[in-house]
Order: C-alpha cells, then sequence, then structure tokens
C-alpha cells in the first residue's frame, strides 16, 4: 500500500472498546476525541451533553493533531480538535474517501459545502471484533476528523433484510465529526433539533425547513413511546400537518441513483384533543406504492412503522406521501420520519484470526510501519507491503498466502504467531537476526511450500515436521549451487539458489514430486498421447488410479528445456487461480523433466474454433464466457500477483477448457515476473508465437 493514499485509521479492538465503555457512565457509547493530546485529561464530560470522550491517541498511529480557530461562543469541545493528513500547505478545502474496513462507505467533500465541517453517519451489525475506519487521500487535498462516536442500537429496531443503512435524512447510530457515521446511510426529520440525553441513542434530529404548505403543532402532555425505537418525548410532542387540509403531505428527496434502495421509518403519536365527530386516518405511500393498511395515530403514544423491503424510487425524485382516507374528516399527521439508503459492502475482511496473528507479528518484532494498518488484504490496492492474499468471493474472506519479511532486522525468536496464519505458502525471514531454534509449527502449516530462513543465526536440527513434509532448509548462507546439485534425487528441494541457467534444484518448494518411474506408470507406458508442443509430448494419465491428470514430457530434441521447466514450476506453485491451470506435480530426475496437470477434457480453444480434432465449434456465448475467464487468469497475473507476472505466449492454444468449457490459461514456460512492477523494461528479448506477437 502505498504510504501517501491511507493517511488516518482508527481500530477499535474489541478488548479496547470494553475497557473505553467502563470508563464511560453512557453504557456502550464509545466516544473518541480526534486529535486530543494524549498528555490532557481523558476521559473527560463535555458540559454540555455530558457525554463521556477519550482520546483517540490508543486506537492510532498515524497523522497530526491541532486545534481549530471558531467564532462560535462555547463551543462543543470534542470539535475543537483534529486528526490530519500530512498537510499539504495549499489551503484547499479537503476532499477525500472514507473506508469501513475494506469497503468504500463515503466520499467526504468539504469543497461543495458552504461550512467547513459535515458528519457521516451509517447503521452497521458488526462481522467481527474490530471495527476499522480509514481516511483515504484521493484528490491531493488533506483527511481530517474530529471525533468518531459509536452507540449501539436495540436488536428488534432498524431491521433489514441485507445490507449496511447510509442516512439520507434522520437517526444518528454511529457518526464521526468532520463529522462521520454508519450501517445505513439516513436522512431524518423531525421538527426540532435533539440529540442526548434527550434521546438514548444520541441521534440527532434535525428540523424541517419552514414551508407554507405546513403547520406545526405541538403539546405539553407526555408522549411515550410504545415500540422499540425509543424515540424522544420532545420529538413526539410535536408534529406537522398539511396547511390545506384536504391535501396529502409530502415529503420528497432526490436519489444519487436510479437503483438506490431505500428503508423508511416513521413515527406517529396523535397529540391532539380529537371531538367524538373528529378522526383522523390515513395511507402511506412510497413513490405510489401502499406501505401499510390505513392507521390512526394512538393518542400521546408514539407508534413506528417502517417498510417491510427495500424500495426502489422510479422516477428523478423519490416522494413519501401521507393521504387522508375517505371517512377522514382530519388531515394527516407526522411527528418525525427516518430514511436510509442501503449500501451493500461486497468486499469481505480479512480472516480474522489472521489479522490478529499479523498484528501479533508486528507488536512480536516492533514494525512500524505507517502501511501496515487497515485491513491487511483489501481493498487490493491498499494490501499491506509484503504480502500476498487470495482471491476471495462475497462468502470467503481473503486469507494470507505469501508473507516477506526479509532484510528488515527482525531480532529474537521466529515469532508463534506465524502458526495462526494457516493458508500461508510463500515465507521469507531470511537476512534478518533471528535466533534460537526453527519451531515445528512451520510443519504443520499446511499449504506452506517455500522458506527461506537463511542469512540468520538459528541453531538446532531440522524439526521432523518440515522433513516429512519434503521440505529443506538453508538456514545459512553456506550452501553453494554446486553443493545443492550434487545432491541426491530423493533430497526434497531446498531454498535461497540463484543460478536459473544450471540443473539445481527448484527455487519453489514442490508440491510433490513424481520420479521417472511413476510417470511412466501414470501414462501407461505414454500409451495415450494428447498432442505436442513445443515442450514436448503430452500424455494422458492417471494418479492414484482414479485422478485424471495430463503429463507433459521434455522431448530431447525440444527447443525448451530446464529453464522454461523451472519457470512453469515456479509460477504455478506460487499462484492459484480459479483460470489458470492447475500443477499436480511435476518430475525432475536427470535428464528426464515432466510437468503433470490437471485434465480437462475439452482440449484447447483452438480446437474449438477450428473444429480439428474431433472438436464441435463453440457459440458465441460460449466464446465470450472463454474470452472473459482468460482475461480474469491475466489480471490475475498482472495484478494479483507479487511480483507481477507475464505470460508472454497467450494464444488459443494455451487456453484450456474444462468439462464445462471454463477457460484455464495454461503453458508458462515463457513467463517471466517484474520485480519492479509491471512497467519494469528490463529485458527486451521477443518471446512468444509467431503470427500472436504484437507488430510492433
Amino acid at each position: 500500500m502505498e504510504i501517501s493514499l491511507a493517511l488516518l485509521l482508527v481500530l477499535v479492538a474489541i478488548s479496547d472498546i470494553i475497557h473505553l465503555v467502563q470508563a464511560q457512565s453512557q453504557p456502550g457509547f464509545i466516544s473518541l476525541d480526534c486529535g486530543l493530546p494524549a498528555n490532557e485529561p481523558s476521559p473527560y464530560s463535555e458540559s454540555k451533553t455530558g457525554l463521556r470522550f477519550s482520546s483517540d491517541s490508543k486506537f492510532i498511529q498515524t497523522g497530526e493533531i491541532g486545534r481549530i480557530q471558531t467564532n462560535l461562543e462555547n463551543p462543543l469541545k470534542p470539535y475543537t480538535t483534529l486528526r490530519y493528513g500530512n498537510y499539504d500547505g495549499h489551503d484547499i478545502k479537503p476532499k477525500f474517501d472514507l473506508y469501513l474496513g475494506p469497503n468504500l462507505w463515503a466520499t467526504v467533500d468539504i469543497q461543495n459545502l458552504e461550512v467547513n465541517s459535515t458528519n457521516k453517519e451509517i447503521l452497521r451489525v458488526p462481522t467481527s471484533d474490530s471495527l476499522q475506519i480509514c481516511l483515504v487521500k484521493n484528490e491531493g487535498t488533506t483527511p481530517f476528523i474530529s471525533s468518531l462516536e459509536l452507540r449501539p442500537l436495540g436488536n428488534d429496531s432498524y431491521i433489514t433484510q441485507f445490507g449496511s443503512l447510509k442516512l439520507v435524512s434522520a437517526v444518528m447510530l454511529m457518526f464521526l465529526d468532520v463529522m462521520l457515521c454508519f450501517l445505513f446511510q439516513r436522512k431524518d426529520y423531525s421538527i426540532l433539533d435533539n440529540k442526548y440525553p434527550d434521546d438514548a441513542y444520541d441521534r440527532l434530529w434535525s428540523r424541517l425547513s419552514p414551508s407554507s404548505s405546513l403547520t406545526y403543532i405541538s403539546t405539553t402532555s407526555d408522549v411515550s413511546d410504545g415500540g422499540n425505537y425509543n424515540i424522544p418525548k420532545a420529538v413526539g410532542q410535536k408534529a406537522a400537518i398539511p396547511t390545506n387540509a384536504s391535501l396529502s403531505l409530502l415529503i420528497q428527496w432526490t436519489p444519487e441513483s436510479s437503483n438506490d434502495q431505500y428503508y423508511v421509518y416513521l413515527h406517529l403519536a396523535e397529540i391532539q384533543d380529537l371531538q367524538a365527530n373528529e378522526t383522523r386516518e390515513f395511507s402511506v405511500f412510497l413513490d405510489g406504492n401502499r406501505l401499510s393498511d390505513p392507521i390512526i395515530p394512538k393518542k400521546f403514544e408514539i407508534t413506528s412503522m417502517q417498510s417491510l423491503n427495500p424500495r426502489t424510487c422510479g422516477g428523478e425524485e423519490c416522494s413519501l406521501k401521507l393521504t387522508r382516507t375517505q371517512r377522514s374528516t382530519l388531515p394527516p399527521l407526522l411527528n418525525a420520519f427516518e430514511i436510509y439508503r442501503v449500501i451493500q459492502f461486497m468486499q469481505p475482511e480479512t480472516n480474522e484470526t489472521e489479522v490478529v496473528a499479523l498484528k501479533s507479528i508486528q507488536d512480536t518484532y516492533k514494525l512500524i510501519r505507517i502501511n501496515w494498518q487497515g485491513d491487511p488484504c483489501v481493498p487490493q490496492h491498499l494490501m499491506w507491503d509484503n504480502l500476498t492474499c487470495s482471491n476471495t468471493t462475497i462468502s470467503r474472506p481473503p486469507r494470507v498466502t505469501s508473507l516477506n519479511l526479509s532484510s528488515i532486522g527482525l531480532t529474537g525468536t521466529i515469532a508463534a504467531a506465524i502458526q495462526n496464519l494457516t493458508q500461508l505458502e510463500k515465507l521469507d525471514l531470511s537476512n534478518n537476526n533471528l535466533s534460537g531454534e526453527v519451531p515445528e509449527f512451520l510443519g504443520n502449516i499446511t499449504p506452506l511450500l517455500f522458506i527461506n530462513l537463511s542469512g540468520n543465526n538459528l541453531n538446532g536440527s531440522i524439526p521432523q515436521s518440515l522433513q516429512s513434509k519434503g521440505i529443506e532448509l538453508l538456514k545459512k548462507n553456506q550452501y553453494t549451487a554446486m553443493q545443492a546439485q550434487q545432491m541426491p534425487p530423493s533430497m526434497p528441494a531446498v531454498v535461497n539458489i540463484a543460478n536459473a541457467n544450471s540443473h539445481e534444484p527448484l527455487n519453489e518448494i514442490k508440491r510433490r514430486m513424481f520420479t521417472y518411474s511413476e510417470v511412466i506408470k501414470m501414462t501407461n507406458n505414454f500409451q495415450n498421447s494428447l498432442g505436442k508442443g513445443g515442450f514436448g509430448m503430452v500424455y494422458h494419465g492417471f494418479v492414484n488410479g482414479s485422478k485424471q491428470v495430463a503429463a507433459k514430457v521434455l522431448s530431447q530434441s525440444s527447443t525448451q528445456g530446464y529453464k522454461e521447466f523451472k519457470a512453469e514450476v515456479d509460477l504455478l506453485l506460487r499462484v492459484h487461480h480459479t483460470n489458470l491451470v492447475t500443477l499436480v506435480g511435476y518430475c525432475y530426475e536427470g535428464d528426464h523433466l515432466a510437468l503433470i496437470y490437471e485434465f480437462l477434457p475439452n482440449g484447447d480453444l483452438k480446437q474449438h474454433l477450428t473444429g480439428k480434432g474431433g472438436r464441435p465449434i463453440i457459440n458465441w456465448s460460449t466464446r465470450l464466457g472463454i474470452a472473459l475467464e482468460a482475461a480474469l487468469g491475466l489480471e490475475y497475473l498482472h495484478i494479483g500477483c507479487t511480483p507481477p507476472m507475464v505470460h508472454r505466449d497467450v494464444k488459443t492454444a494455451n487456453i484450456l477448457l474444462d468439462d464445462n468449457f471454463k477457460a484455464k490459461l495454461a503453458d508458462f514456460g515463457l513467463s517471466r515476473s517484474f520485480q519492479g512492477g509491471i512497467e519494469s523494461r528490463d529485458f527486451t528479448a521477443i518471446a512468444g508465437t509467431p503470427g500472436y506477437l504484437d507488430p510492433e
């Protein structure tokens, strides 16, 4: 992650929340004064509201602190301090992105406001024991924050089918003051401004703008809340009715997008003394669709109603209309309402156990890295340095697959927290000052295939768990490539070897190494040929008697050789993607080289475009799907791999198809990695297949 991108992270761990809540008098409230110096009294009571605020200093590693100049008389103390990113000195009003965990929540734009403050709110059900909020610089201006406030709501209120709710108008569950807040985005309107302690949830209720079409009424009688929303008494004591009793009460707002979905919450109480011959009954419509049966508000008791399903507005404006029924003698009445827009957070957070493990590693080695903050894996453009993570789906969180902490001055023993990175495939701790023994737990990380511990002061023997996996470690820089080359064929692969032109053992640890006799057996003595490529013949075979494989065997007359063989194994052992062919194993025994892949029964794309080999010509719909899947595989190589990889021989013959015509890229013998990034120009040699190369 670029240091200049993520300027602020607030991490609230659950253990710290419990401690902080106990230090405050409001049950479940978390109130952080952002920018309050750590040496000033904390927590303190805000004089006007009685809320207890604490400094944010324990929850953040970055940013500068400052105080604002204000002309307000007796401003609220939490809003007189702020934490901000590296100030650019341009005196330009900020515009920056606000992330909740790995998902973009909102864009804060002070540039288009008449005042220099705003707030963002959301209602959200937590998905883990920690909460991470990141202010990300996006246009060169300086992000800032004045306060972060979390408020718990009852489990039986603001119930939705899915998503988070962003305030369009009215209630506030959690808010950051730059002001900021969170799950639904809301707009709340009532007939007065009202906040804690009048509102137990500390929601901010705003007045409706004066309108000649509305008449405001009020009562001094107590108005109770008979529902689950804890509506303040003062909110229930005031209401609005249409000035023209024959007209509807109309509320309108403009959606940000035609696809926006909304939840609407109405709070109603009869606050007038009705005569025996008077009736107040009305129906509620959202964009012309009835929300419920006709309503008769209860006298001096708030009834709350909500849309049970998210609603989409049909036109350029959304309308909420309260219309009297035919038997009603009085116009409709409204005490308060809330409107929330549904936000879909599609990106799951990194596996929580692994986040805790990385934080423990950071604490163990005293790693102070400005970019080791926020979610480790996502969003991808903010991924922590020296990590590689697996691809994710909506239901599957990302996992850490590679950790590189080489040459950064680590001391002490190998951190025990590494064992909790259970999907780790590659670990590099080389060229540090680590001491002690190589721990047994490294061998218990099932996917771990590559370990480099060279250049340290480790002692003792290699743990049996690693030896049994076929992993040998070069603990010190004492083995040369020649010594490694002289090891017998049964010796497992080792790390930290550099000469790619000699037949030294592979740079990546094997998933499984087959002997040449095993290759002969699995292919039934090379009986069933699937085709021929530049590397050699490809044969159909079986592993363990049932698993179908394709064995690509190096031909002695092949123009390709060990270099291409090694490049393909190196890449396929460390990258995994649904649109890349899977390497089952390989054979490296003297002059016998073979690559064992998963078997893809529908052959290659070229056959299905030409009809050769008895393959059917595929339709355009299938072709489009194949093109998309091949592009996803390339995108993963270019963007998802660290360092990025370039295939350099993309052609229809190298796009293989499974039994469902799912595309998988194959033949990585010419692939290259870009240690300096994808834009690197370290080599200019032409590679690929004539007819598929760029004319330039």
